[in-house]
């Protein structure tokens, strides 16, 4: 059967690009003004910079240390980017951050294919409004890109599915939706044939249509999948014997099944957390609509097959015994393709999108505000332009969209205001003092650093202060996430006789010295003046 597509006008047939180049600039364009953020923008940041340094593109390392938590894909990526334009904060965000917006057009692209230019718009509106796509998507996580293969994944393969069957369409969309899933395999690890493979046999059990399997090109694809995502987990494993039993027992099943992570929450932590993140889009989603699968000529109903795969995304992850927030991120894409197809049929739907994100805009900026205002009392004057370029972006979204707007118009101020708003909130929050970065710190400590200093990290470990460095640093009395590396290489830990007796012997050293145990190092004979502070580490030099 033929699938029904609702093509704009042959004028307005084409992207508009300066449009896109203009979006895709205010996305990126916050890169180098945030610093790195501890812990988890310093540490992907680091291992591609020890990958780049020591060529070694196989055995990732966290300062010096084997680590084995994760795939190498974004390591790959950001440490090439390193290889061609240096190592900065733009460059270590611009993997993570550049595929989050590539997000953007795919749903764009998804939805105007099968539902009509109209509802693309709308889509790529839904998605960039999300105030939780909008933050974790412009942090240097492993999630954003992880987000984008996987949601490139579940929508080649609906968009493959509605091609007529055993069509050339049919095979080369499925074989693009095992390839990308191959990719988020290298990107985050295991779980993608879980949640796919779920997704897959609930969609089948509630409709009853088992012939969807022969339509997989599963040989085909599988060969593909296999040959995208095995040959690096082949080439680690002999190379480190030790690694599927942590990466495959303790980081997957163990994670999910215990609570070894430590990260315990209960079974409801995510739903509020998907409200908060749907909150713009609640005046298209309190509105009656019909059911728009049942309007094709296909039999296969692709926005059914998107609503159950985030559904499974979010029962999958409630039931773990480790949960963190941005988790659940790949399914903000397939949610806001859903929304924008709903929300095309009725275009005024959108502009109340676009006022409800505006609202929630200013209220944040309040927030923020306040927020600064109870820690320090006061709110730097860097914090207060931040949030009212955030104020201004929603006020001028609302102003830029009267009631005769076209929804092509809507659609983008509301793309584009939101880009700017969050961002501008983004930055006024992570500038909030203290800052939990440690470039300031090594800003001043870097006059007092040559090749030949020895560096340690005391009683704490900012995954931050090695890219900043642009060195490794040695531990002392902290193990953490490096416990798994230290206990694979044991020679590498050093105890604190070790590091007294390397400190009195040196005239060349810096120690970066949790603040809240200095004094008690101080009286154990950690001689030398500090040369700077934070809210977090006090910098001691032997010189």
């Amino acid at each position: 059967m033929s699938v029904q597509r609702r093509e704009g006008s042959p004028a307005r047939s084409r992207p508009t690009w300066l449009l896109w180049l203009v979006l895709a600039a205010l996305w990126l364009g916050s890169l180098p003004v945030r610093p790195l953020l501890d812990p988890d923008e310093g540490r992907y940041a680091e291992i591609p910079r020890e990958m780049w340094v020591s060529g070694d593109w196989i055995t990732p390392r966290l300062d010096g240390l084997k680590y084995f938590e994760k795939p190498p894909l974004q390591y790959w990526g950001t440490a090439a980017l390193y290889e061609v334009f240096g190592l900065s904060e733009w460059t270590a965000r611009l993997w993570t951050v550049g595929l989050a917006f590539l997000c953007l057009p795919a749903v764009f692209a998804w939805a105007r294919q099968l539902y009509g230019r109209e509802a693309g718009l709308a889509a790529l509106a839904a998605l960039a409004v999300t105030p939780y796509f909008a933050l974790v998507g412009h942090l240097n996580l492993l999630d954003p890109g992880f987000t984008f293969w996987l949601s490139a994944a579940v929508l080649a393969l609906t968009r493959g599915l509605c091609e007529p069957e055993g069509s050339s369409g049919e095979q080369r969309w499925v074989l693009a939706a095992w390839l990308t899933a191959g990719l988020a395999v290298l990107s985050k690890g295991v779980v993608v044939p879980v949640l796919a493979g779920s997704t897959l046999a609930v969609y089948m059990l509630l409709e009853r249509d088992w012939r969807l399997l022969r339509r997989l090109h599963c040989i085909a694809g599988g060969l593909l999948f296999l040959v995208v995502s095995a040959p690096w987990f082949i080439l680690v494993t002999l190379r480190n014997p030790e690694f599927p039993g942590f990466f495959f027992v303790h980081e997957h099943f163990a994670r999910f099944l215990t609570n070894v992570a430590q990260r315990v929450e209960p079974w409801w932590y995510f739903l509020p957390l998907m409200a908060v993140a749907a909150l713009p889009w609640w005046p298209a989603l309190g509105t009656r609509s019909p059911n728009l699968d049942r309007n094709r000529d296909s039999l296969f109903k692709p926005l059914k097959l998107l609503v159950l795969f985030s559904i499974v995304t979010l029962v999958f992850f409630s039931f773990s015994g480790s949960k963190l927030a941005p988790y659940v991120l790949p399914t903000m894409p397939v949610l806001a393709a859903v929304v924008g197809v709903r929300v095309a049929r009725r275009p005024s739907l959108l502009r109340r999108v676009l006022q409800s994100t505006s609202g929630l805009l200013l209220l944040a900026a309040l927030g923020v505000l306040v927020y600064g205002l109870e820690r320090n009392g006061r709110v730097p004057t860097s914090v207060g332009i931040w949030i009212g370029v955030a104020a201004i972006a929603a006020i001028a979204a609302v102003l830029a969209t009267p009631r005769t707007s076209s929804l092509e118009r809507v659609a983008w101020v509301a793309a584009a205001s939101a880009v700017v708003g969050w961002q501008a909130l983004l930055i006024a929050y992570t500038a909030v003092p203290p800052v939990r970065s440690s470039a300031a710190i090594v800003a001043a400590s870097k006059p007092f650093v040559r090749p030949g200093t020895l560096l340690f990290s005391v009683g704490q470990y900012r995954p931050t202060l090695s890219p900043y460095l642009e060195r490794t640093v040695q531990p002392v009395s902290f193990t953490g996430e490096l416990e798994f590396g230290f206990a694979q290489e044991p020679a590498r830990q050093m105890s604190e006789e070790s590091f007294l007796e390397s400190w009195r012997g040196s005239r060349d050293a810096i120690a970066f010295v949790d603040s809240r145990v200095l004094e008690q190092w101080r009286r154990r004979g950690l001689a030398g003046r500090i040369i700077a502070a934070d809210a977090y580490t006090v910098v001691v030099s032997r010189l």
